[in-house]
């Protein structure tokens, strides 16, 4: 179960980083362009962050079941801190992706305020924009140390 999770989680982040490219775009037109605020950019910004959820939730399970919990447990919060391998899918990880959700989540919910489509779109730019840089940050891309595959499956 675990491996098809994973493999699972790593196609995921593909549908997240589009969305999130989608929404960011989207914003800035919307933005810039002094455009209305419409059901398509709402639709956008839940998709976005139904799916974000989802990957937050297959995380945390990867997380408590996998190298995460069991690396703090095994070696100790000092040797994990020390190790930039089990450093990464321990904290770096998991904090960065949990900020980008966060931010991706605050980014909808300022849309759903009462203000001006240009405030929406300027507000949803900014949160979505902002969780990119921390999301794509926080990828364990394979030119990276702690490298997974673009997609399940290759090496």
């Amino acid at each position: 179960m675990y491996q098809g999770l994973l493999h699972l989680h790593n196609l995921g982040r593909w549908v997240v980083i589009i969305l999130l490219l989608v929404a960011i775009v989207k914003s800035l037109s919307g933005m810039t362009g002094n455009k209305a605020f419409t059901s398509g950019d709402k639709k956008t910004g839940l998709f976005l962050m139904i799916s974000a959820h989802i990957m937050l939730l297959i995380g945390l399970y990867q997380w408590f079941a996998g190298p995460g919990l069991e690396s703090i447990r095994s070696m100790g919060m000092k040797s994990v801190m020390q190790n930039g391998v089990a450093r990464f899918w321990a904290i770096e990880h998991a904090v960065g992706m949990l900020l980008g959700i966060i931010l991706i989540t605050i980014g909808r919910g300022s849309a759903k305020k009462n203000i001006s489509d240009k405030s929406k779109h300027s507000r949803s730019f900014w949160y979505y924009f902002i969780a990119f840089i921390v999301i794509v940050a926080s990828v364990p891309w394979p030119f990276r140390e702690v490298a997974r595959p673009l997609i399940p499956g290759m090496h």
